[in-house]
């Protein structure tokens, strides 16, 4: 059984007992969160497709950790004028643990 959840503007599959990594949520560690934009819900070949999102359907996880993304370099440039400018930044992310899809 797996579902296809909203978090945060941003859509991910879920199935129990797998990790995801979102944007960071104002929760914490080892607080349970309940998400209920599920937007598709599949129990093995039977598939419920929400408009915009199905009735009575969640997915309940658990804040694992708070920790931030690998680094990332922007630089930018334009050709033969002397412009380069470099800067970077890390996301922060909420690793969160998907105990149970209740449909």
């Amino acid at each position: 059984m797996y579902a296809i959840v909203d978090i945060q503007g941003q859509q991910f599959k879920a199935e129990a007992g797998k990790k995801l990594y979102v944007h960071r949520l104002a929760a914490e560690q080892g607080a349970s969160v309940e998400f209920d934009k599920v937007l598709l819900l599949d129990n093995d070949g039977t598939v419920k497709v929400g408009a915009p999102t199905v009735e009575g359907a969640k997915v309940v996880c658990e804040v694992l950790s708070h920790l931030k993304g690998e680094r990332i370099i922007v630089f930018k440039k334009k050709r033969r004028k002397g412009y380069r400018k470099r800067n970077g930044h890390r996301q922060c992310f909420t690793q969160v643990l998907i105990k149970e899809i209740v449909a």
